[in-house]
């Protein structure tokens, strides 16, 4: 068997895979490479259910009790309150007093506007909410209730903040939004009193609800591999840690999440879509039941359910939360809660892909552009794989020598593959050389390679960063196809450095590989294209001077 026949075309499946992949992609379908979400069996627990938009308990140790019934409130046509810092604008709205739209001051559009992440059109939903539910008590102060304004304006740290309230059914809530600068978590404290004299166990939701878009295009920016990455509901906990929930799960009733988390343990449930995410980060002094369903309207939820208990009349309880909004930014996401880098999404390897953007954002700091920071990347990585790249590049130029002895060879055994196979590996054994050396480098840098694309696509660091000249994003693919071009030509020189194979089979599969990889490029962000680009010009180098040592002794 010829195994160098063998290799090349497992390479050539391999290349023909991640072009299928990528027009899969392409044609708005999850990506092969990137992390499964997670599909179980349908948990009964798991999802909230009821005829109306305020969610049911959930059964569980920690509430036990069922659905209340629903009441109205138009957010289209009520009063709007606006909260704002230096990065953020938040509207919230006198219906429910909900978060209804959310402006990201430092992320722009192409037309250079703010990014809308939360709205609430006839177009697109996307908002967050909480309330009080309680058995028998369906006019308690919830998401559909009117909250009035009760205070605003500035703390004594400076932090602009909102206070509203709405009173019924013998309980007050008083939500009290407040922004820290220069930050995108919102703390939000929850007041409640009782005023019955037959006081029922009180149960405060908090629960973030979106339409099922699957990609929301808001500028070129988000680049043609956008659609690859999650959208929808997740959820974190200290046992289970991070688990997704896709839409179509929900659909069918067929997600697994637990339900509940005991006091003090670090939860939290979310919203991720491309580059942003928001998040319902509650406190943990009280257990609490997470939650996810479809509700009747076509949109999808997930929440936490925090029991209260039964607050005795005249007495008041205060529940603290933090909701996030904003990019994934990695650095900012680790000082929020445990866990919440999770949002930021690397798929199956993420073990190599966190320290490569570690790196990649140390190199970073220096130099303060990331397209010069992937070059400098690329050479360091270039750098660790020297020596196996040399040994490897020495074993190609040692079978170029051997070339015309592999032709006669094949002359002499011409009709015979099997003792031209048995006068190769002899041949091989006594010149001392590895017929497989010169795929190693490809085959260890393939998770490299597949991380690296990971990291660029999931980065909102990357989104709008420019390069030089013609590359104004790293983050989509080059808007002139420079990058490829050059790639497939430095592929073409890279196989007239290497010796070329006896079969013609194998020959015409390694003179069309440039060719396919250059239109599989075609798809890729510039900054991945970039990386692949320098390091075919370094092995170039390192492969030429390798093959001019050999040539040297060989004319000695």
């Amino acid at each position: 068997m010829d195994i160098k026949k063998t290799i090349l075309w497992a390479v050539f499946s391999l290349s023909g895979l991640m072009l299928y992949n990528n027009w899969q992609v392409h044609e708005g379908k999850p990506s092969m490479f990137g992390g499964a979400p997670v599909v179980a069996t349908t948990s009964t627990n798991a999802v909230a259910t009821s005829k109306g938009d305020v969610p049911a308990q959930i059964t569980s140790k920690a509430t036990g009790i069922s659905a209340p019934v629903e009441s109205a409130g138009p957010i289209e046509t009520a009063e709007k309150f606006v909260l704002q810092n230096d990065v953020l604008v938040l509207e919230i709205s006198a219906s429910g007093a909900n978060v209804i739209d959310a402006k990201l001051l430092k992320s722009l559009t192409a037309e250079q506007k703010p990014i809308e992440l939360f709205q609430y059109t006839p177009s697109h939903k996307y908002f967050a909410r909480s309330g009080l539910i309680s058995l028998n008590k369906g006019d308690l102060p919830n998401h559909t209730s009117n909250f009035k304004l009760i205070q605003s304006g500035k703390d004594g740290s400076g932090r602009p903040f909102l206070v509203l309230a709405s009173e019924s059914g013998d309980a007050r809530l008083e939500k009290t939004f407040i922004l820290n600068p220069g930050s995108y978590v919102v703390d939000v404290g929850h007041r409640v009193t009782q005023g019955t004299n037959n006081p029922n166990p009180l149960v405060l939701y908090t629960e973030i609800v979106r339409d099922g878009m699957q990609e929301q295009k808001i500028g070129p920016f988000d680049g043609a591999f956008s659609a690859s990455t999650f959208t929808g509901p997740a959820a974190y906990t200290n046992k289970e840690k991070f688990n997704k929930l896709e839409f179509t799960a929900i659909d069918k009733n067929k997600i697994t999440i637990p339900t509940q988390v005991p006091a003090g343990d670090p939860a939290w449930i979310a919203m991720v879509q491309h580059y942003f995410a928001s998040a319902w980060i509650p406190g943990d002094k009280f257990a609490r039941d997470i939650y996810a369903g479809k509700i009747d309207n076509g949109l999808y939820r997930i929440g936490l359910q925090t029991p209260l208990g039964l607050v005795a009349p005249g007495s008041v309880v205060v529940e603290r939360a933090q909701l996030f909004v904003g990019p994934q930014e990695e650095k900012v996401l680790e000082t929020i809660a445990p866990g919440f880098e999770l949002l930021k999404d690397y798929g199956y390897l993420t073990i190599i892909a966190k320290p490569i953007f570690w790196l990649l954002e140390k190199i970073h700091v220096y130099v303060g552009n990331w397209g010069w920071s992937i070059i400098l990347l690329t050479i360091l990585i270039k750098l660790v794989f020297f020596p196996l790249s040399t040994a490897s590049y020495k074993s190609m130029a040692r079978m170029k020598e051997v070339q015309p002895r592999l032709m006669a060879m094949k002359e002499q055994y011409k009709g015979d593959p099997q003792k031209l196979n048995q006068a190769m590996m002899e041949m091989y054994r006594k010149e001392k050389i590895n017929p497989l050396g010169g795929c190693f480098p490809v085959l260890i840098q393939i998770p490299v390679f597949i991380s690296l694309y990971w990291v660029l696509l999931s980065s909102v660091e990357m989104r709008g960063a420019p390069w030089i000249l013609w590359i104004h994003d790293l983050s989509i693919p080059d808007p002139y196809y420079i990058l490829p071009v050059i790639m497939a030509v430095s592929m073409f020189v890279q196989t007239k450095l290497n010796p070329t194979p006896p079969d013609p089979i194998q020959a015409k599969v390694v003179m069309y590989m440039p060719i396919v990889f250059s239109i599989m490029f075609f798809f890729f962000p510039a900054g991945l294209v970039l990386y692949w680009v320098v390091n075919n010009l370094l092995s170039i180098a390192q492969q030429w001077q390798i093959n001019q040592m050999f040539g040297k002794k060989e004319a000695k």
